[in-house]
C-alpha cells in the first residue's frame, strides 16, 4: 500500500493516494472491531507513548484502544505530574523520551508547531493528535472515511464546516483534505470566528447559515473553543444557537440526505440541537467515534511499516533509526 510519510503531523503534506491508501484500510479496521476478537499483531514487540499536553478523552481513548489491539506496548504519559510541569523543555523531554527507543510517539500540544519539533528530535515516528489551532490530522482523516461510508463517495461533495472556525484544528484539516479530494467546501461562521484570509484555501465563505447550507451533502458542526478565547466573540451562547446552532429547520436548506456531523465533544442546545443530534437518520456522530479507532490503527500500522522498512536499511548500512 502506498503511504510515504515518516510521521503523521498533518494532512497538508499528504497526497491523495496516500489518503486513499489510509481509508482503505481502515475500513479493513473496521471489520476487525465488530468481530468478537480484536485484536492482531501488526504492532506487536513496539512500544507506543501517548504524551498529551491538553485534555481529552476521545482522541486519547481511540489512540490507546488503536495501539493495544494492534499489539503495541502502550504507555500513558500523565504530563500533568511528568517533568514539563517542572521546568522541562519540551526538547529534553523528546530526547529522554527518545533514549527509551520508543517506536511511535502520539502527541497533543496546545502550541501550534510543538509537535513538529518534538519530531525532529526523536527517531520514532510521531503522529500529531492536535496542535494548537494548527492540525488534527486523524480527526480529518476520520471525518473522511465517516463521509465516504455514509455517501458512497469522497469527491464532488459540498461541504458546510459551521462554527468556530478561527480557533479549531479540526477545521484547517478538514479543509485541507476536502480540497486535496475535490469537494466543494463552504465555511460558515460569525464575522469574529472566520479567520482572515481563509478564502485563499479556495473555499467559500459565509456568514449566513442558511444561505451556507444550501444544498449541501455534509454539515460538519464544530465545538465553540471556549478555552481558546480571551474576548467577547459571540455575544451569548443563547444568541449563538439562534443564528448558527444547528437545527431542523436550518438543516431543512441543506439536501434532504445531508448528513451531520460533529467531532465532540457536543454543546447541545449551543452549537446543535439535542434532538438533531441523536437522529439516526441524520447524524454519523456515534459512526465518527468508531472510524476513529479503525482510522488510527491504519496511521500507526502504515508508521510502523515504514520505520521498520527504515531500520532494516539503516542495519544494512550498518547505522542506527
Amino acid at each position: 500500500m502506498a503511504f510515504r510519510a515518516r510521521h503523521l503531523l498533518g494532512i497538508e503534506h499528504l497526497a491523495p493516494e496516500d489518503i486513499r491508501t489510509v481509508l482503505d484500510l481502515a475500513e479493513r479496521y473496521v471489520e476487525l472491531n465488530r468481530r468478537t476478537v480484536k485484536r492482531t499483531d501488526a504492532l506487536a514487540g513496539m512500544t507506543q507513548i501517548n504524551m498529551f499536553f491538553e485534555n481529552s478523552t476521545r482522541t486519547q481513548a481511540s489512540f490507546e484502544l488503536a495501539g493495544k489491539r494492534l499489539g503495541a506496548d502502550v504507555m500513558n504519559m500523565a504530563v500533568a505530574q511528568s517533568s514539563v510541569k517542572k521546568g522541562e523543555t519540551l526538547i529534553d523531554t523528546a530526547m529522554t523520551l527518545n533514549a527509551m527507543h520508543p517506536d511511535l510517539l502520539v502527541v497533543r500540544h496546545g502550541n501550534s508547531g510543538a509537535v513538529n519539533l518534538l519530531a525532529e528530535k526523536v527517531n520514532c515516528a510521531v503522529l500529531n493528535a492536535g496542535d494548537g489551532k494548527h492540525e488534527h490530522p486523524t480527526q480529518a482523516l476520520l471525518d473522511a472515511l465517516t463521509i465516504r461510508r455514509a455517501k458512497g463517495r469522497l469527491q464532488r461533495l459540498t461541504v458546510a464546516i459551521c462554527g468556530d472556525i478561527a480557533h479549531s484544528r479540526v477545521a484547517r484539516s478538514n479543509l485541507i483534505l476536502l480540497g486535496k479530494m475535490e469537494n466543494r467546501v463552504r465555511l460558515i461562521a460569525p464575522p469574529t470566528l472566520m479567520p482572515a484570509g481563509v478564502a485563499e484555501f479556495g473555499c467559500e465563505v459565509f456568514d449566513d447559515m442558511r444561505a451556507g447550507l444550501e444544498g449541501a451533502d455534509v454539515v460538519m458542526m464544530l465545538r465553540l473553543q471556549k478555552e481558546r478565547m480571551d474576548g467577547g466573540f459571540i455575544p451569548s451562547e443563547r444568541e449563538y444557537f439562534h443564528r448558527y446552532g444547528l437545527d431542523a429547520e436550518k438543516l431543512s436548506y441543506a439536501k434532504e440526505d445531508a448528513i451531520v456531523m460533529h467531532p465532540g465533544p457536543m454543546n447541545r442546545g449551543v452549537e446543535i440541537d439535542g434532538t438533531l443530534a441523536d437522529d439516526i437518520n441524520r447524524s454519523v456522530i456515534q459512526d465518527q467515534v468508531e472510524m476513529g479507532v479503525a482510522v488510527r490503527m491504519a496511521c500507526m500500522d502504515l508508521l510502523a511499516q515504514n520505520l521498520r522498512a527504515e531500520r532494516g536499511r539503516a542495519a544494512t548500512e550498518g547505522t542506527y533509526v
